[in-house]
């Protein structure tokens, strides 16, 4: 396996195979460029042009960090077409494992063969194998995760590379001379993403980096990409504290009332936040048409959200506010305001009743200071959930290509995330996106925590929350447990177990519960603080499930986890599942157990030794 760069410059050639318009790899460019230097992990190429790339490499835990950086010396100006973060040929690989992800779908592992992809080299060598996948807009796993892992089934080999990148981005892979893949990926190129990028003589431009790693198996790969990630975890959030999110008790109207209602209820059981989700602003147009102005509803919080607010911290608990801050709704005061929002062929890009602030104006981000960060900071708000409901799209008019430019207002939101962060030291912000559609590693080491899906009160919970392991740390996966009156023990089994493959956040009608059901909630909350170390700080060693169906899942489901010789072991039913012979426990010791899994759609968990021998 042999790192090198891949590069397109306008006005060069392309490359030959068939593959002009399938991919920019091998053009004229990447061709005249040659190593002239090692600088240690790093090394220099040269094309005789002026021009330099430097492959830069680090190691970070148990992988490497890759980024590429391209420097202009020459005295004209250059534009990029493609520079990839990385590029690797000489792979020796029999399948490929990919994260499909999609709304209240998130992370569904998809995996083909290579021959089934038609990666062979042709009869003579001269034709160009391409596969090539990725995501255009601001949503970065509206259609697949920034993920590929290759297996070579013989040797029981796996590489893993994880690209962090918050826009349009592109994996592909590539077959030509012999039987072995080139693999390489970055910022979706001029094809894919509508991306160039000018570099004036002296300049020089580095692209987001990427993360490879290598194991002996799909989990030990997955878990040393994960903890590669740097997540800037509050110190507040350090120690899997339990959420509750009234969204889905109050269904967008939350008011002074009910969330006092929600607080007398659940005051003392040992929950860290209570956050109060959408519809604190606005009036009657609703909370989804008249993001934007960020007024508080005065009819629903008298006197403002700071009584509130310090109501809830006398009750124990951190409060939290929900915002959708880069989003302008059609009722918004702010939707005509066209020098401020962002722009595709000269009119404010329009996504149904959604418009986009552009991030890069500073009288934008003076405005956004004024109305979040301020209010955050005189209501002593600790929490911050910040969604994002749509997405920009191929790009918007701005400088450069639309590709560049939506890259460039996506790096700016991010600047934004870093000064809330600066003025409110220590607050806790969860990244949400309609669920899942942000869980990109350089959008997580924002946080601290991220929403791990819309799919709140759906069968699928437990087979989306398992998905995420392989992407994003699980003490920053918050999975929703959404509890109702005529929940029977075993939905609550499943529902409260769910939360053990990642954060627990409470929400629903809690104070419609009976003593008996919340009795139940609580032994929950008392089993997942036993076992958050192990979801803090294990490797998942096992996701076996037997289903392809979502909506209507069949069998089970069983994930483990281990840290040291202590395990969690999280069992998931669904329709047509029989009885497990939970082989995982023998020669083991028993420390807990939770739930109880003799029907379809129930669940139970344990925590146990494992036998020094077994390990």
């Amino acid at each position: 396996m042999e790192f090198y760069p891949e590069v397109k410059l306008m006005k060069d050639a392309y490359g030959a195979g068939f593959s002009n318009g399938l991919t920019m790899c091998q053009s004229q460019s990447a061709l005249a460029f040659h190593k002239t230097e090692d600088r240690g992990e790093d090394a220099v190429y040269e094309d005789g042009r002026q021009h330099r790339i430097v492959l830069h490499k680090k190691i970070n835990g148990q992988a490497v960090e890759v980024s590429t950086e391209f420097i202009n010396e020459s005295s004209d100006e250059v534009t990029l077409e493609m520079l990839s973060t990385f590029a690797v040929k000489g792979i020796t690989a029999d399948r490929i494992h990919r994260m499909q992800s999609f709304w209240s779908a998130e992370g569904k592992l998809r995996t083909e063969s290579i021959d089934e992809l038609h990666l062979e080299p042709s009869w003579n060598r001269c034709g160009m194998r391409i596969e090539k996948f990725g995501n255009t807009g601001s949503m970065p796993v509206r259609k697949y995760f920034p993920l590929l892992i290759l297996e070579d089934s013989k040797k029981k080999e796996f590489t893993g590379i994880q690209l962090y990148c918050p826009s349009s981005w592109q994996i592909e892979l590539l077959c030509k001379d012999d039987e072995t893949l080139t693999a390489a990926g970055g910022i979706a190129d001029r094809d894919f993403g509508q991306w160039t990028k000018k570099i004036h003589p002296g300049e020089s431009f580095t692209t987001p980096k990427a993360v490879i790693a290598r194991g002996n198996t799909i989990y030990e790969v997955c878990d040393r990409l994960v903890k590669a990630q740097r997540p800037a975890i509050s110190e507040a959030d350090n120690k899997m504290g339990i959420v509750f999110n009234e969204y889905c008790t109050t269904w967008g109207n939350p008011s002074y009332d009910n969330i006092k209602k929600i607080c007398d209820k659940i005051k003392g059981k040992g929950i860290q936040y209570l956050v109060i989700d959408a519809g604190w602003y606005g009036k009657a147009q609703g909370w989804w048409s008249s993001m934007g102005d960020w007024s508080v509803n005065e009819e629903r919080f008298p006197g403002g959200l700071k009584k509130i607010a310090d109501y809830i911290r006398s009750c124990g608990m951190i409060p939290g506010l929900w915002f959708e801050m880069e989003s302008v709704g059609i009722n918004s005061e702010h939707y005509q305001d066209k020098e401020h929002l962002l722009l595709k062929d000269g009119v404010p890009l329009t996504v149904g009743e959604r418009r986009f602030w552009d991030m890069e104006d500073e009288w934008v981000i003076n405005y956004l200071s004024e109305k979040v960060i301020k209010l955050l900071k005189e209501c002593g708000f600790g929490y911050l959930k910040v969604d994002y409901n749509d997405t920009i799209g191929m790009g918007c008019d701005g400088e450069e290509s639309l590709g560049e430019n939506l890259r460039r207002k996506v790096l700016a939101t991010q600047g934004f995330f870093k000064k809330i962060k600066e003025e409110i030291p220590g607050i806790v912000i969860e990244n949400c996106s309609s669920g899942g559609h942000r869980l990109e590693p350089s959008m997580m080491e924002l946080v601290s925590q991220g929403s791990f899906s819309d799919a709140h009160e759906t069968v699928a919970i437990p087979l989306i929350a398992a998905n995420l392991h392989r992407a994003v740390r699980p003490e920053q996966s918050q999975i929703w447990a959404v509890l109702h009156a005529q929940d029977s023990d075993n939905r609550i089994f499943y529902s409260i177990i769910s939360t053990f493959l990642g954060r627990m956040c409470l929400s629903g009608d809690i104070y419609d519960l009976s003593g008996e059901q919340w009795k139940l909630v609580e032994q929950g909350m008392h089993f997942y603080e036993m076992a958050s170390d192990i979801i803090r700080d294990g490797i998942t060693v096992k996701c076996e499930y037997s289903t392809q169906q979502y909506n209507h899942p069949t069998g089970s489901q069983l994930v483990i986890r281990r840290l040291g010789r202590r395990c969690l072991a999280i069992l998931h039913r669904f329709e047509g599942s029989e009885a497990s012979d939970l082989e995982f426990l023998k020669n083991s010791r028993l420390i807990a157990e939770y739930g109880s899994a003799e029907e379809d759609f129930s669940a139970k968990a344990w925590i146990y030794e494992e036998d020094a021998s077994v390990i």
